[in-house]
């Protein structure tokens, strides 16, 4: 097998309700249906822990902090199970909402109630709708001086709510004014002389899954090697209720959300041996810390 054949790929999962993801803000959202999206999330996540222990894969859960209150149960059978727990913030407000000292407060909060459920260290972050790009470069300070070890929020891409395009595709340390920390980007494939954004989410589910494995294929052959993909419980519920939304917005929601478990299954059985906690890799680059690429993301 080459070296290639065996990067290390890290399956991720952002875990929040159906009714917190951004194209729902703004919704009036019935408590009847909340709770509904909250079983449902529970079931999803607890469906997704039994495929991942029958494929003996483990994985990163980003979950939001409120969930270790509302299900502590669900947060200790993911750390039970062997998979690493990181935050996703405490109620799923992109970044762009929070003053410097709030966003803090939001980190922390987080962070301590994870690791109060789930009885170990959490030392990444990922932000809700990847919203760590220029205008929230104080985030990197913010997450540095909370004790993240890594973030995962800066996906290499153009796109009308997030992304930095010209952010590094492989894992590299991202400065802001006053600190840094090690950034873990999406997967993107290079081509046409821009980053097309591959690694989840929608994009999962709308574009053929040969997308996705040209995309892993590609940074397989680049240093250092990782393939960050990302997916969310809610995109396995195939029969949850559909939110009101906008025409365009309910497209990009639920488009090619049938074929999300069966795609699943194959990056199970395609990837298998591969598969690597978002924290190993972190421990894996350490040794070469001081080799990665480095880039700022605060203004000059």
């Amino acid at each position: 097998m080459s070296e290639a054949e065996k990067s290390p790929v890290v399956l991720s999962f952002d875990v929040e309700e159906h009714h917190r993801i951004e194209a729902a803000a703004g919704l009036q959202v019935a408590n009847d249906l909340k709770a509904d999206y909250a079983a449902r999330m529970e079931r999803s996540t607890r469906g997704l822990l039994d495929q991942l222990a029958a494929a003996a894969v483990p994985a990163t859960f980003y979950v939001v902090g409120q969930i270790a209150e509302t299900h502590p149960q669900l947060i200790r059978a993911i750390a039970a199970a062997g998979h690493e727990i990181g935050t996703h913030s405490w109620n799923h407000q992109r970044v762009h909402r929070f003053s410097e000292i709030a966003f803090r407060e939001d980190v922390l909060r987080s962070k301590g109630v994870l690791e109060s459920v789930s009885g170990q260290p959490v030392v990444g972050y990922r932000a809700p709708t990847f919203s760590v790009v220029r205008e929230t470069s104080w985030a990197v300070d913010v997450l540095a001086e909370c004790g993240l070890r890594y973030d995962s929020s800066i996906f290499p891409v153009r796109h009308d709510r997030y992304g930095v395009p010209d952010a590094p595709r492989t894992p590299f340390v991202v400065e802001g004014l006053r600190g840094s920390i090690l950034e873990l980007p999406p997967v993107t494939y290079r081509a046409f002389g821009q980053n097309l954004p591959v690694a989840g989410g929608g994009y999962f589910r709308l574009f053929p899954l040969g997308m996705m494995r040209a995309g892993i294929a590609q940074l397989a052959l680049s240093e250092p090697q990782l393939a960050m993909l990302y997916f969310h419980p809610w995109e396995f519920d195939l029969d949850q209720p559909r939110l009101p939304l906008s025409r365009v917005a309910r497209w990009r929601t639920y488009v090619g959300i049938s074929k999300s478990r069966d795609r699943l299954s194959e990056l199970l059985v395609r990837y298998a041996g591969r598969f690597r906690r978002a924290i190993d890799v972190v421990e894996s680059l350490q040794p070469i810390s001081d080799r990665l690429p480095r880039f700022r993301l605060a203004p000059s």
